[in-house]
């Protein structure tokens, strides 16, 4: 299958298929004997780029963010002579730190970075913590960084690069949520999730503002299962952790978390 099928085969959208093609790109880079890694990669990106690998027999690969459970990772193709002993990320960690009284959110950091005309795709997770952020980034961004991040939000900043075994991810907040819904639809287990109406999460749904899954979402009858992970702009994540059953009212006990 060449490259041009293998994007006809795998793309869900344009944009889908232009990320897919740079992908496409580094493994054949690979191939060819050359190491090659892509940019940092949302979820729902690596998502996709997974499906284009499974679809191209799986190539030697490695995915990594910094630490476990990072969110946003980058995917390295090794060639034929490369061990993963032999890999290095290509990205190092920096850690951030302003007065305690000061309080600065994860926007605070992204705006910052953003704002020195850098790409989003060269910074991976951002993670706030009391006093403290250690921001992932590819290491020759590291420099410029180190010298000229010196403020987020009305803070004044003291950045320093650290190794990535010391990264320290802010524990998460999440909040059970015990409920029963009617069906396990995504509008009704959305409204439990978030606490709005069930009215109000369709409208969600429909305008686009919803993803199932790290994939968009526009159907409020998709039916969702156990550990699935739904996210909707200006609202949040939350996971249905657990489905137990029916009550005694016939209706759908659900467990859920939200993320604070």
């Amino acid at each position: 299958m060449n490259k041009t099928e293998l994007l006809n085969k795998v793309s869900q959208s344009p944009d889908e298929r232009q990320l897919l093609a740079r992908v496409a790109d580094q493994m054949d880079h690979a191939q060819r004997g050359a190491p090659a890694c892509t940019p940092f990669l949302s979820p729902a990106q690596q998502e996709a780029a997974q499906r284009l690998i499974s679809a191209a027999g799986s190539p030697r690969h490695i995915w990594a963010g910094g630490f476990d459970d990072a969110e946003r990772r980058v995917c390295a193709f090794l060639p034929d002579w490369q061990g993963e002993e032999d890999w290095e990320p290509p990205f190092t960690a920096l850690r951030c730190r302003w007065q305690s009284g000061d309080s600065l959110t994860h926007r605070d950091f992204l705006g910052a970075i953003l704002g020195q005309g850098l790409e989003r795709e060269k910074v991976g997770d951002i993670l706030v913590g009391q006093g403290v952020c250690d921001i992932l980034v590819f290491r020759e961004l590291s420099p410029y960084l180190l010298q000229n991040l010196t403020g987020a939000g009305r803070a004044r900043l003291r950045v320093e690069e650290i190794p990535l075994e010391v990264v320290s991810p802010p524990e998460k907040q999440v909040r059970l949520i015990r409920d029963t819904v009617s069906s396990l639809r995504l509008d009704a287990v959305l409204s439990t999730g978030f606490s709005v109406a069930r009215g109000k999460a369709a409208d969600l749904i429909t305008a686009g503002r919803v993803e199932l899954n790290h994939r968009p979402c526009v159907k409020a009858d998709r039916a969702v299962a156990q550990g699935d992970v739904m996210t909707c702009r200006g609202l949040g994540k939350c996971v249905l952790k657990e489905v137990s059953g029916l009550s005694k009212k016939g209706r759908t006990m659900i467990m859920m978390e939200r993320y604070l």
